[in-house]
């Protein structure tokens, strides 16, 4: 519990700096890193030489320094490929590595997975609510005409295009994805 509470906060420091400024600052995201390492580090070593008395390391959120350092190279190279084909921003592959380095591979991913489905959804109301659902499905549908005639995908204007890229907040979402992975908010029956 210890180590969600730390990761949670850090993500709530993420996500006010990407609400704010559209940014995730390496002030958050590095010392999370380590932190995490460390923290599972400290519970390997606890385990190992069997001196963790009371609760079980898995209660403390401990999952150990090698699924926490798979976690972290994961998380961080799945949304490094996203950086370089995506335009994703350095901050959230620095954010889901941190979030790997946390939870490890299986949590890691998952989160990382709601993590982008709750971002899309939030861009998709963003987009709504900045347009408008009538224009965005009248643009749509003019789109989907010129394709169709052409025979062939249409490029978007500049200006449609800046109009119709809302900014997308991934840690926020972060956030709300560890609570439902975590606390197994949704999940299997």
């Amino acid at each position: 519990m210890v180590v969600t509470v730390l990761l949670l906060t850090l993500l709530a420091v993420a996500a006010a700096t990407d609400i704010s400024r559209h940014k995730i600052y390496n002030w958050t995201t590095y010392p999370g890193m380590l932190a995490a390492l460390g923290l599972n580090g400290l519970g390997s070593l606890l385990a190992r030489f069997d001196l963790a008395d009371g609760p079980s390391l898995e209660s403390l959120g401990w999952i150990g320094v090698v699924p926490s350092l798979v976690g972290l190279l994961v998380c961080g190279f799945v949304l490094l490929v996203c950086y370089v084909l995506l335009r994703v921003g350095g901050g959230d592959v620095k954010l889901m590595a941190m979030l790997g380095a946390f939870l490890g591979p299986e949590k890691g991913v998952e989160a990382m997975l709601w993590t982008f489905v709750l971002g899309g959804c939030m861009a998709v109301i963003l987009l709504i609510w900045r347009v408008g659902p009538w224009p965005l499905l009248v643009r749509f549908a003019r789109h989907a005409l010129r394709s169709l005639r052409l025979g062939r995908p249409s490029p978007l204007s500049e200006e449609d295009r800046a109009e119709l890229q809302p900014p997308l907040f991934l840690a926020p979402s972060a956030m709300v994805a560890v609570v439902i992975v975590r606390f197994g908010l949704i999940g299997p029956g």
